[in-house]
């Protein structure tokens, strides 16, 4: 079950980078972009583990939040 929800949060965030993404403006402040560390996040851990991670990298994108090289731990 976790893996199968891993694999559809992947396929979601590839549906957005394809298809999304390209029409909005960069504004993330970090490297690697939080739509590609949300993806490496969900294929190196489990659902819960890179849900967890993704929500915590989407609050410290912010004006006020780090910015820099981040990679998933």
């Amino acid at each position: 079950m976790n893996n199968i929800l891993s694999i559809w949060g992947v396929l979601l965030i590839r549906v957005y980078k394809s298809c999304i993404s390209p029409y909005l403006p960069r504004t993330c402040r970090h490297d690697p972009t939080c739509s590609s560390y949300a993806m490496q996040a969900l294929q190196k851990y489990s659902f819960f583990k890179g849900s967890y991670l993704i929500l915590n990298r989407l609050l410290r994108c912010n004006p006020f939040g780090s910015k820099g090289f981040d990679p998933v731990p």
